[in-house]
């Protein structure tokens, strides 16, 4: 039988009733076995499974699906530790270290999934977190990376040790062979040898120091340090930390810092013969022909990778300005350079300022960096004023927001009489910034209207010429600028764009992370602005429900006392930006769509096509424009490798399969089937795309319209009011309410969810200078 936690279990015998017996892990002997009668609920239909794989039916049959996947996911559930649609294990590859507390375990994920070749096994390597099971001293040594066992814990320390074990199991080591277990729920706020507790009715008292002496025989050694708390708050149990060990196998959902994040990204990462390698033994390793439960069930699986067919779409001619060496460029390998070329429409910066949060650099470094970069921005085509309207000057981190706005209204006191404005704020930033760069954006652009462009510590003293032309490339786009368009766009050859007008969408949607239960989704919505070129893209920004995934505001009616229903949102806005500024309305829609789960497709489809729908409805009676909607997928596993690793025609000098070669279960998935013909415009129109990426001269694997909603989303998690923001910051003093939903269009002051039982609160909003350009770059 295969178990589903939630759900109950499926079994393949169609038994309308039958005793379970379920042996309970970690129980003592005689109390370990549970018999519990279950009972037939439905049956799990295959047939229109098959009615899908062969093309006779529109939607997957999720439940179906599901039990397949339960029913291999029961034998490594044993095995392993599972974790969402992964198992891990020590067993699996070599521990490794990720600091404070941390270590890497290696595993692999699985799933089942429906393709054109019929039922697939996704199987591919990963690598995630887990909590180190040390002694809970030595834990919270090396998270404060220093000795502290010969003093008490400062305020901060405490702070940041009860953040890192609240929900942590541990074992007591004190009892002998009795390792019982228990959850950490915070810390005491006094000194183990402060602590005291009733022992009778009577409001006897004793320590905890006295109570371990006395009954176990053990002496507390750090009486110096908190006690862990376990239980709940009305009747907590002390336990010492010295006592205490982390029990193994507890992944760590929390966030993890920069070190981490990077020292995780170095075990991950592997060359494709690697990573192929790997996955056979994995395969090999688990027996699926073995598996007792896929053999009741009649699955049977191949050992050998599947085979499909692709070809590789040709690179397509770039065009740069008229004034630079080179006119026109082809990629290599998806790989080109600003070398002898300028912007194909280099933007205007007149009026610019410098700041520097980084005591590290001097005040005359600082400002050779700023001409530096301001040499760049000119040298790539951009019209950039060497001179800043106001010296560079340094501030103190923690003064971000006097700082920034003192020194734009003393910039502005001497452009305004002249009837000018502030391009551009460049800001040196200290390398672990912690809040500092979401505290600057966000006052930025929803409060002064500022575009600005930020840089580490680190690149400055380096001056890299490289580092330079690829940060003028984003602060080109960020004052309304191009970099390069698409030689065929000008010659009106791109499929699916070039022969009427197109604007083309990209929207994303992302969630909080584990833990933060109370933070909103955010939902980013771009839309290109020019025509026939499609470089261009404004975005607009919005919170909703927590964990909501379908996109609320996309279109929404509301009552105004005046003038009645009024209708509005995303969609809508971004239709009357492309018109203003193409002189146009768009013929046809392309909707790129990311953020979408395996099981939503089609939910997703109706209801947001629907809402595209009435938003150009409300525009204009009888205005439909033909929609193309395609859910774009990044962790969809699937891993593509060459027949041969050593063809020169097929990989490129990693291993990895050349650019632009599309298979048809890849990562962009669309949810209707389409003539062939509009099926290959549309895989060529996307390798297309994939190379005007605004922030690197590289074709990208994600459509550059969904890239730039993501990087809006997540900028957005800024424009979360201080007092709810993730940072934590409470420097901006901005009064709540500054303007809408966020998007900065008419709309009621607070965005209601379908089916929620509370108003989100609104995203600071955006200012309508800011929103006309790719201020997310």
């Amino acid at each position: 039988m295969g178990i589903n936690a939630i759900r109950g279990g499926y079994t393949s015998n169609g038994a309308k009733q039958s005793v379970l017996q379920v042996v309970l892990a970690h129980r003592p002997p005689g109390d370990e076995r549970l018999s519990k009668i279950s009972k037939l609920a439905a049956r799990a239909d295959l047939h229109h499974l098959g009615l899908f794989l062969q093309g006779r039916q529109a939607d997957a049959p999720q439940e179906a699906l599901q039990v397949l996947d339960i029913v291999l996911r029961e034998l490594p559930t044993t095995r392993y530790c599972p974790v969402g649609g992964s198992f891990y294990s020590p067993d699996l590859g070599r521990r490794q270290p990720l600091g404070e507390g941390l270590e890497s375990w290696r595993g692999f994920y699985q799933s089942i999934r429906p393709t054109q070749m019929g039922l697939s096994l996704n199987i591919d390597m990963s690598s995630t977190a887990f909590i180190e099971p040390l002694p809970v001293i030595d834990f919270v040594t090396q998270l404060l990376n220093r000795d502290v066992s010969s003093r008490p814990l400062s305020d901060a320390d405490r702070v940041k040790v009860k953040k890192a074990l609240r929900g942590v199991k541990v074992e007591v080591t004190h009892r002998g062979n009795m390792r019982r277990k228990y959850r950490i729920s915070g810390l005491t706020s006094q000194a183990t040898r402060e602590l005291t507790f009733p022992v009778d009715d009577r409001g006897t008292v004793k320590s905890v120091f006295e109570y371990f002496y006395e009954t176990y025989g053990f002496v507390i050694q750090h009486s110096q340090w908190p006690c862990l708390q376990v239980g709940n708050q009305q009747r907590p149990n002390y336990l010492p930390m010295e006592v205490c060990k982390i029990v193994e196998g507890q992944r760590y959902s929390k966030r993890l810092n920069e070190r981490q994040i990077t020292a995780l990204l170095k075990v991950t990462c592997q060359r494709p013969q690697e990573r192929e390698h790997d996955i056979m033994q994995t395969i090999h390793h688990n027996a699926y022909h073995e598996d007792p439960y896929a053999k009741e069930f009649g699955i049977k699986i191949s050992e050998k990778l599947a085979s499909v067919e692709a070809r590789i779409l040709p690179a397509p001619w770039l065009k740069y300005h008229d004034t630079g060496r080179e006119k026109d460029c082809l990629p290599q390998v998806g790989q080109w350079n600003m070398m002898n070329k300028k912007m194909v429409n280099g933007g205007t910066v007149n009026n610019w300022i410098g700041i520097n949060f980084s005591r590290g650099v001097q005040e005359s470094v600082a400002r050779g960096f700023c001409q530096e970069f301001a040499q760049m921005c000119y040298i790539s085509g951009m019209a950039f004023n060497p001179e800043p309207v106001l010296p560079p000057i340094t501030a103190r981190p923690d003064q971000v927001e006097r700082v920034l706005k003192a020194r734009f209204h003393e910039a502005m006191t001497k452009l305004q009489p002249q009837g000018k404005e502030l391009d551009l704020l460049i800001v040196i930033l200290p390398d672990n910034n912690g809040s500092l760069y979401g505290d600057l954006k966000r006052i930025c652009e929803t409060d002064l209207g500022l575009v600005s462009q930020c840089c580490l510590h680190k690149h400055v003293y380096r001056m890299s010429k490289q580092y330079l032309a690829n940060v003028a490339l984003r602060i080109n786009v960020k004052v309304g600028g191009r970099n390069t368009v698409l030689v065929d766009a000008i010659s009106r050859r791109i499929p699916l764009v070039s022969d009427r007008p197109t604007i083309i969408f990209g929207a994303d949607v992302t969630h909080p992370h584990p833990g933060e239960d109370s933070s909103p989704s955010i939902v980013a919505v771009v839309a290109s602005q020019d025509w026939p070129e499609i470089t261009k893209y404004a975005g607009l920004v919005c919170a909703q429900a927590h964990r909501q995934g379908l996109i609320q505001d996309l279109y929404k009616t509301w009552q105004d006392p005046v003038r009645g229903t009024v209708s509005g949102g995303m969609i809508k806005e971004l239709l009357i930006s492309f018109r203003r500024a193409t002189g146009q309305k768009p013929q046809r829609i392309i909707f790129y769509r990311d953020g979408v789960s395996e099981g939503q497709f089609y939910q997703v489809l109706l209801y947001e096509l629907d809402a595209i729908r009435k938003a150009c409805a409300s525009l204009e009676p009888n205005y439909q424009p033909p929609v193309t909607f395609v859910v774009v997928q990044k962790r969809h596993h699937t891993r593509l490798f060459a027949n041969n690793h050593n063809d020169r025609n097929a990989v490129d000098k990693s291993g990895n399969i050349l650019p632009g070669t599309p298979c048809w279960h890849s990562g962009h998935k669309l949810t209707c089937p389409l003539p062939r013909f509009t099926a290959d415009g549309l895989q060529s129109l996307t390798n297309n795309l994939c190379y005007t990426y605004a922030r690197c001269t590289r074709s990208v694997s994600i459509v550059p319209p969904a890239y730039y909603a993501h990087l809006a989303a997540f900028r957005a998690r800024f424009y979360m009011e201080p007092e709810t923001s993730d940072s934590g910051s409470m420097t901006s003093g901005a009064a709540a309410g500054r303007g809408g939903m966020g998007v900065g269009g008419p709309g009621p002051r607070n965005t209601r969810v379908s089916g929620a039982n509370a108003a989100v609160r609104p995203l600071l909003a955006l200012k309508e200078n800011v929103k006309r350009v790719m201020f997310y770059c």
